[in-house]
């Protein structure tokens, strides 16, 4: 189907893909902190951008509550972009050195101890 498109081919390697999602995963988990800012930040640039679209501020005040409802959603999508360019770093790092059979295995233990990890920290938090 994607040969009728593009008058190229090209081929989407199936290891890099899950490998760079596990470590995306595994940073995401291990930094939610930062992951939360980032929304943060997000959310407020999506709205002062969309705010300036409108004319008026009764438009602005007319459409507000589906707006933030979309900002917040577009945020939280777009807050994992840098997190899979960063695990695709990793993984590329793994595959360097340990090898490709390694990559996947070593994702999958790098999300298994960030997520017992998160798990302390907010037990920690809540204690």
């Amino acid at each position: 189907m994607l040969t009728n498109i593009f008058p190229f081919k090209f081929t989407l390697d199936a290891t890099l893909i899950a490998g760079a999602s596990l470590w995306a995963l595994a940073l995401y988990l291990s930094f939610s902190s930062l992951s939360q800012w980032l929304i943060e930040q997000l959310n407020r640039w999506f709205t002062v951008a969309q705010a300036s679209l409108y004319a008026s501020t009764k438009q602005v005040e007319n459409t507000r509550q589906g707006r933030e409802a979309q900002n917040a959603l577009y945020a939280s999508i777009f807050s994992i972009v840098p997190f899979l360019m960063a695990g695709g770093l990793c993984n590329w790092g793994v595959e360097l050195s340990l090898g490709r059979s390694w990559a996947i295995s070593m994702g999958i233990l790098a999300c298994i101890g960030c997520g017992v990890y998160e798990l302390g920290r907010r037990d920690g938090q809540s204690n």
